[in-house]
């Protein structure tokens, strides 16, 4: 039993294991497909043909549908860009087109506790309409009222295997003592009863007919046939219908060690009707002091058809097709609960309760106890089991359509824990009136064919958020004109600034046609001056004689780059201008080819207010120090005293009435504050002299600006003998030691030769003899022989 114990241990491990590689695996094309656009990188935005493209391609990008805003030359596509961009490119703010997603809040319901738990609200908002930009993330706030006397359901399932027959006594009067307990934390409480052994088939049970009648070891026990799964007693708030159905029962027997809980659980999850569940918390106590039977063993019995995930119970509330399904896996275990809302409270003995810990782990909200040897602490165990569970609130999700992501922000009260992508929120010890958070990031990678309902619920409660999730994939642009005569009179239509011109028709504005598109005088306005070279530079076409630039190309021959300017820090003009025909044009107080250098000069400002110490010349906010001189300030050089040698001797001085300037401090020192610091922390910007006792002087230049210094100065430590204390301890303790060795090798010399004298003494006395020596053996050994008679004699 250990041994499988062990077994399905690893089998668990190994499949949450698996399942865990899976979703690494899988993230990383999801995080490939967009990633997290971070609408702050500059250069991120790139030019796009139309409106539409142009919000598709980055969250940061927006577009300028003013008539004939780009110059000539320039293609339409660069009416995408940035917004600074395009307000520094003359955009009025009014042209700009740039949709955001926003939420809308359809049904907020206040937060309340209801009439004793009931009719509480727990959860808001509850319906929230929310428009995605594809790559801008909404963050959604979530909040949960943890309210007090929740309404439970609670069902008992257990074990009926003979094994568990001095539990099944103490079951019996359990009804009104748990119904009490649960009563403690909420008003309204009903508890149901069913009971499993095992598939009735070869090798689980013995299939001998008067074994299938009476499985239990002798035959004056009361026993019940063997069965797979029997739904006893429906969710009841009456003790003694609980009390007596349970009474009836009876145990029953099976060949192996492992139990079909497995099909009981997944039956009681799906027959919500026949149970009886109600829209509450609902909680799903599992007593076994056996593992289980999974997913494949039913193949040693001949089943080899998976479970349909339906539920098969009679009339008589038995799992009536047990011998067709095979046992369910955990990952439907795991589903079923969930998709009903039960939470389970595995309540198992000691020896497989390993077993059971590593199956909580792969079933959300789940909970582990262990079971006594007749389960007398049952009781208890459900309450702590209920305590845990129900002061843990995790939201969760809905299946996500592709091309949309969430994560969750967790505000439990304390220190922030922020989810992953994909992932949960969740609270701990949360408690009864307590309101908890739950910031929820959405986003689109892609638009939406159609709109989506996404449903957020707090796992173990029965209320949902509705989340009507729709995607921005187009501009709304309100200057559409049909026929516009912008567009060389009805050439085209208007859409956005642009013009959509007629079959047949070219140009920025419709201006010519297609006939007129090969024409040598069209096509010698797109070349220069000397005829040669290619049309409008090899970077654009020539439609009706005029060069329609791509890319970032712009000029009358697109002879200009916009993007060839220099960069600084690989940002193009620095991130401070705009380039415009391979040249940076910087921002007010930048200059430089990059747009690199600040016209700041707070960088070159020395202590006493000079820039660079009066030593050199702030360029780009950076000194530039005369020969002979250098620093960042301009004020060190080879022949210069350091600010810590300048101020050394004031600080002593002042500090302690010693040093050169001892007699003559308050003159030689009237511009120096000296203080004494008690206990400061000295780091690097503290100075270190030697003063002329050749004593340690600690002090700090704190400030120096207008002819005067502010100085701290540690105090100077009394004579440290911690050293000479310590080496005199240390040679006493090793002195005492040596005499102790020596006295005791002392002692054992003399005893020794005391020992050996007499031993000696002894020895010279004793004077043995061979025949009076106790000790001594003779070396001649005599032999007779009892038949020998010796040589006859005649007569």
């Amino acid at each position: 039993m250990m041994a499988l114990s062990v077994a399905l241990v690893f089998l668990l491990v190994l499949s949450r294991s698996e399942s865990e590689l899976d979703a690494k695996i899988s993230s990383p094309g999801e995080a490939t497909e967009w990633g997290d656009p971070d609408l702050s990188l500059p250069g991120s935005c790139q030019p796009a043909p139309s409106c539409q493209k142009c919000i598709l391609s980055h969250p940061s990008c927006a577009w300028c549908k003013q008539l004939n805003f780009t110059a000539a030359g320039e293609a339409e596509a660069r009416r995408c860009a940035r917004r600074e961009e395009l307000l520094a490119r003359g955009c009025p703010l009014g042209e700009l087109e740039e949709p955001r997603g926003w939420q809308e809040v359809l049904q907020d319901e206040p937060l309340s506790h209801g009439d004793r738990g009931e009719g509480a609200t727990q959860l808001a908002p509850q319906w929230v309409r929310v428009t995605l930009r594809p790559g801008e993330p909404q963050k959604l706030r979530v909040r949960f009222l943890r309210a007090e006397g929740y309404p439970v359901d609670l069902y008992y399932l257990m074990d009926l295997s003979y094994s568990m027959k001095d539990d099944l006594e103490f079951v019996r009067q359990l009804g009104h003592a748990l119904l009490v307990r649960l009563q403690e934390v909420t008003h309204s409480v009903r508890i149901g009863f069913g009971s499993f052994v095992d598939k009735t088939v070869l090798p689980f049970v013995n299939t001998v007919p008067s074994k299938l009648r009476h499985p239990c070891p002798t035959r004056l026990e009361q026993c019940q046939p063997p069965f797979s799964f029997h739904h006893v007693l429906s969710l009841t708030g009456d003790a003694k219908a609980f009390e007596r159905e349970v009474g009836r029962q009876n145990v029953s027997g099976n060949l192996d060690s492992p139990e079909g809980g497995f099909d009981a659980i997944l039956q009681a999850a799906l027959c919500q009707e026949q149970i009886g569940w109600r829209n509450v918390s609902r909680l799903l106590v599992f007593t076994s002091d056996d593992t289980f039977h999974t997913a494949g063993d039913g193949k040693l019995g001949g089943i080899f058809m998976p479970s349909d995930g339906h539920c098969h119970l009679d009339s008589n509330g038995l799992y009536s097709r047990s011998p067709e399904f095979d046992y369910p896996s955990v990952g439907q275990v795991a589903q079923a609960l969930s998709a009903a809302n039960i939470q389970p409270i595995f309540a198992v003995t000691s020896a497989t309760l390993p077993v059971y810990q590593e199956l909580s782990k792969l079933i959300p909200k789940s909970a582990v106890g262990e079971l006594s040897e007749n389960s007398n602490n049952v009781v208890q165990l459900i309450m702590d089991a209920y305590n845990s569970l129900s002061s843990t609130v995790t939201l969760e999700h809905s299946p996500l359509p592709s091309g949309v992501h969430i994560s969750y922000e967790s505000q439990c009260g304390g220190p922030k824990r922020g989810g992953e992508a994909g992932n949960q929120g969740q609270c701990n010890s949360v408690r009864i009136n307590q309101t908890v958070n739950f910031l929820v990031t959405l986003q689109a990678t892609h638009c939406l064919p159609k709109p989506y309902v996404l449903r957020l619920r707090a796992l173990g409660f029965s209320e949902e958020l509705t989340v009507e999730l729709h995607t921005l994939c187009d501009c709304n642009c309100s200057d559409t004109q049909l026929q516009a005569p912008h567009c060389s009179d009805g050439q085209g239509d208007l859409q956005c600034g642009v013009c959509s011109c007629v079959p047949g028709r070219l140009g920025r504005l419709c201006e010519c046609s297609e006939a007129e598109l090969s024409s040598l005088d069209l096509e010698s306005g797109c070349r220069a001056s000397n005829g040669t070279g290619p049309l409008c530079s090899g970077k654009g076409l020539c439609q009706c004689g005029h060069c329609s630039c791509s890319g970032q190309s712009s000029g009358r021959l697109c002879e200009c780059d916009d993007t060839s300017c220099e960069r600084h820090e690989g940002i193009l003009c620095g991130g401070f201008g705009r380039c415009q025909c391979g040249v940076c044009h910087c921002h007010a107080n930048r200059t430089g080819r990059a747009c690199e250098c600040s016209g700041d000069v707070n960088g070159c400002v020395s202590p006493e207010g000079e820039l660079c110490s009066g030593h050199g010349q702030c360029k780009c906010n950076r000194c530039q120090c005369l020969d002979g001189y250098y620093g960042a300030l301009c004020d060190q050089c080879p022949g210069c005293r350091t600010p810590c040698e300048r101020h050394r001797d004031c600080a002593e001085c002042g500090a302690f009435g010693t040093g050169l300037l001892a007699t003559n401090c308050s003159m030689a020192c009237a511009h120096a504050n000296v203080t004494l610091a008690l206990a400061p922390i000295l780091d690097d910007g503290w100075c270190k002299e030697r003063t002329l006792d050749n004593k340690l002087l600690f002090f700090l230049v704190e400030n120096e600006a207008g002819g005067r210094v502010v100085l701290r100065v540690r105090p100077q430590e009394r004579a440290d003998h911690t050293q000479t204390i310590v080496l005199g301890c240390v040679g006493g303790i090793v002195a005492v030691g040596l005499g102790l060795v020596l006295a005791y090798r002392l002692s054992v010399e003399i005893y020794d030769r005391r020992e050996y004298s007499r031993f000696e003494k002894e020895r010279q006395q004793l004077n043995w003899k061979e025949d009076s020596n106790p000790l001594y053996k003779s070396a001649i050994t005599t032999t007779i022989n009892p038949n020998f008679r010796g040589r006859e004699r005649p007569l």
